[in-house]
């Protein structure tokens, strides 16, 4: 009989500028922020303003009241300007786009991207016939 090796499924490891994870944890801010591209690091040296210090509370807070194994309530925000840290991962975001807030759980990959580029403020453009008057030839056009 011909034993046959299972394969072990290979796992996609999450690293940030080739650090694990598990090490981007265990690091100091001062460390972490370091591993930022330019812009963000100058931003986050100039400190974050009131409104990104109140989402951050209120994110902190909504995973301590979470009960283990679930998701943390949605913490409303309408600042898409807001560089997302390692500490709000694992949060759920409500990002305001003008009309509703979006819903977005907070990834490893998405950790120091803006948080409006999660949340998309416009709508894909879908073209359809041409309207009355936009072409030369619009008498043309059967009306129905």
């Amino acid at each position: 009989m011909v034993e046959v090796e299972l394969k072990k499924k290979q796992t996609c490891k999450f690293t940030y500028h080739s650090v694990d994870l598990d090490q981007l944890l265990d690091m100091s801010y001062e460390q972490l922020i370091q591993l930022y591209s330019a812009w963000h690091r100058q931003r986050l040296n100039w400190r974050l303003r009131r409104k990104q210090h109140s989402l951050l509370k209120r994110l902190s807070k909504a995973k301590k009241e979470a009960p283990p194994m679930k998701k943390p309530g949605v913490a409303k925000t309408q600042l898409q300007d807001m560089i997302i840290l390692l500490e709000m991962m694992g949060n759920m975001v409500g990002v305001y786009n003008g009309k509703t807030f979006n819903q977005v759980e907070i990834k490893p990959e998405m950790i120091s991207h803006y948080s409006s580029k999660f949340s998309i403020t416009y709508k894909s453009v879908k073209h359809g016939r041409p309207g009355f008057g936009a072409t030369r030839s619009f008498p043309f056009i059967p009306l129905k």
